[in-house]
């Protein structure tokens, strides 16, 4: 890119200077081992993608209580045993150079276990969340406290607190899945009670000078579910309470194969403008949008439009790794483009399968499946 691009200039989050305005957005893939830890393939698969010239790797979704898993491959953090793995994983990111930050997440009704805990007994299919008691509610704060202690112990330079995607933080923000009456909730202040523990614990533990970030879901897209007018005031809770900053991300697992959300998906830069709408709103915290933005020109004028402060690759990098390096006109080759039509690493994310990208070449294509004990073939 030309001299003087937004893009590859430095950024600081609070005492860390990025060296770009690049970041990996927390990407779930399910390559960790069954029992939570750390496996070869996960390692590999980080090693790439922080040499990939990307500034910031947000390591993906990673438990904090057995009760919240989303997934058997999920990475954990809600015991000292799996510190070493997470030790080794920081490590992995640091020596490619960039700066390594992990996402925990409490996935709540969403969980893949028997018994699943929410803020309230909303359905997710047939299957029927119990509702948190208060003792519940003081377990997962303490959990999230006790994992981002683990990570800084473990190296990473940050923690980001997963509250989009319609896991456990925003569950008890929105109005179509928190129906209670107590202390957190029955008007919009006590529904944003929980995440502002969950913050002040969180901060109060690992000090003001270890960045805690927030994923953050601006909408829901779903006519009853959490609108922006909504999301708005946490956003102002949250600078406040000196978050780091909010990663904005619209949808939910409920939303995703539904209009809107369904066409938006397909649409290049589709989160800017809620992104937009909440830098507007605190200004002084940094914000990161995503959201298939496949080009080096448009986060350049995402960047330049005052949108945002960061971009963030999901799966956009997962499909080329070298898309910072080639955007900075180190790597010549053009970038090879995420294919808006193909769902190829969600359905084998969701058939519990090491997802990989079509658009990837043969060869490491094929060196992939070799690695995970699989043949090639038209319907992978």
């Amino acid at each position: 890119m030309e001299k003087g691009s937004a893009l590859f200039a430095p950024f600081k989050i609070g005492q860390l200077t990025l060296a770009n305005r690049i970041t990996m957005a927390p990407t779930y893939l399910g390559y960790g081992n069954n029992d939570g830890t750390v496996s070869d393939l996960l390692l590999e698969h980080y090693k790439t993608m922080a040499r990939s010239g990307t500034a910031l790797i947000v390591v993906e979704n990673t438990g904090i209580h057995p009760a919240g898993l989303g997934s058997p491959f999920m990475l954990r953090a809600d015991d000292d045993r799996y510190l070493k793995g997470l030790t080794e994983l920081a490590r992995v990111i640091h020596a490619e150079g960039a700066l390594a930050f992990i996402q925990f997440n409490h996935a709540g009704r969403y969980a893949f276990m028997p018994e699943r805990i929410a803020p309230s007994p909303v359905p997710v299919g047939d299957m029927m969340p119990r509702e948190m008691s208060i003792q519940d509610i003081e377990q997962a704060v303490s959990c999230f406290v006790r994992a981002a202690a683990r990570a800084q112990r473990a190296g990473f330079d940050g923690v980001e607190l997963h509250g989009g995607t319609g896991y456990l933080l925003s569950q008890f923000v929105s109005p179509r899945t928190n129906k209670r009456t107590d202390l957190y909730g029955g008007d919009p202040d006590k529904r944003r009670r929980f995440p502002r523990e969950v913050v002040d614990a969180v901060i109060a533990a690992v000090g003001r000078d270890f960045p805690v970030g927030y994923r953050f879901l601006a909408s829901e897209c779903l006519p009853d579910g959490l609108i922006v007018d909504e999301s708005i005031p946490l956003a102002e809770d949250l600078g406040k309470m000196g978050i780091s900053y909010l990663s904005v991300m619209v949808g939910t697992h409920e939303s995703f194969p539904l209009e809107p959300y369904f066409s938006m998906d397909k649409t290049e830069g589709f989160m800017a403008g809620y992104a937009y709408i909440i830098k507007k709103v605190v200004p002084e915290v940094p914000v990161i949008t995503a959201g298939r933005i496949q080009t080096p020109e448009l986060a350049e004028a995402i960047l330049k439009a005052g949108k945002a402060d960061l971009i963030g690759l999901a799966r956009v990098l997962f499909a080329d790794p070298l898309w910072p390096k080639k955007a900075q006109g180190l790597i010549s080759d053009p970038i090879v483009p995420c294919n808006p039509s193909c769902s190829l690493c969600m359905k084998r994310v969701m058939a519990r399968k090491p997802p990989f990208c079509s658009q990837w070449d043969k060869p490491f294509r094929e060196a992939f499946l070799k690695r995970i004990g699989e043949t090639s073939s038209p319907n992978n």
